[in-house]
């Protein structure tokens, strides 16, 4: 699909702004993608539509990512997300065991997830990480730096900010965006607000989050697949391996060729996995 023909209708209010999100599908079987930093849910431009030749998926831009609301004074931390995400559930009349969906999730949407479920009552059927924060020491490269000196990288002026971005985003993937995604996914991040919202949500990313429920990973009673691809740069594989130890009862599958975006790295190996 073109990044351009890309639509999130629908909205929903949360405690500090308006949440985008679409559906696709009518099949029996809920699924839920989760997005990362510092992408939306363009990310699932490609894999929605062919999940949903047989299942309902829903997809969402977490708020102030993408097309959801960006305003100063929002509380964007894992928690506060993991939070609207189990409201997003429970909106979608998916809260329930008979309706528990399937969640798949990359980035920080695996901190979001996994806190949602250990920590705020979420239910789910299945859950499907790849590449993404889960625990452990992950504040760090890039990251770490933006976070700890946010009030510099704020002042960048415009075309040094756009040129970070661009830069950040190219080295999540290992073959590379064509250039209208790359700009799909820049745009949000853009112009004075968008640049005010990019180093907002950056700073209040921590580990704190993360650390409350590192003890109960392994008590995970549904059934779980870990994908990770083997040149992922942004969380490499020992990331991998740290959550496989800490859920050893999940399946864990290596994408050779892959960087941390298996949806533009691996489209069509992530996809089969997900059908399994």
């Amino acid at each position: 699909m073109k990044a351009s023909t890309w639509e999130l209708p629908e909205s929903v209010q949360v405690d500090s702004g308006t949440v985008r999100w679409a559906r696709l599908g009518s099949g029996d079987r809920p699924v839920v993608l989760v997005h990362g930093t510092p992408y939306s849910s363009l990310l699932w431009r490609d894999i929605a539509p062919a999940l949903a030749e047989r299942h309902t998926v829903y997809v969402f831009d977490h708020l102030g990512y993408g097309r959801s609301e960006q305003a100063e004074g929002q509380d964007l931390t894992l928690a506060a997300q993991a939070r609207r995400f189990t409201e997003l559930l429970h909106h979608w009349g998916l809260d329930t065991a008979a309706r528990a969906p399937g969640v798949v999730a990359n980035d920080i949407g695996g901190a979001v997830v996994l806190r949602a479920l250990l920590l705020d009552g979420a239910r789910y059927r299945d859950l499907t990480l790849f590449d993404c924060v889960s625990g452990g020491q992950w504040e760090s490269g890039l990251f770490a730096l933006m976070r700890s000196h946010h009030e510099v990288f704020e002042q960048l002026p415009g075309y040094a900010h756009e040129a970070l971005v661009a830069a950040h985003l190219r080295n999540a993937t290992h073959t590379g965006f064509r250039p209208d995604v790359l700009e799909a996914f820049l745009e949000p991040w853009l112009g004075p607000q968008g640049q005010a919202a990019y180093y907002r949500q950056y700073r209040q990313l921590a580990q704190a989050d993360t650390e409350p429920y590192e003890a109960l990973l392994s008590g995970i009673d549904i059934p779980v697949q870990l994908l990770w691809g083997r040149e992922d740069r942004i969380l490499p594989p020992e990331h991998g391996r740290w959550l496989h130890e800490h859920i050893p009862q999940a399946e864990m599958h290596w994408i050779d060729d892959a960087g941390h975006l298996l949806q533009e790295d691996a489209p069509a190996q992530l996809l089969a996995h997900l059908l399994r």
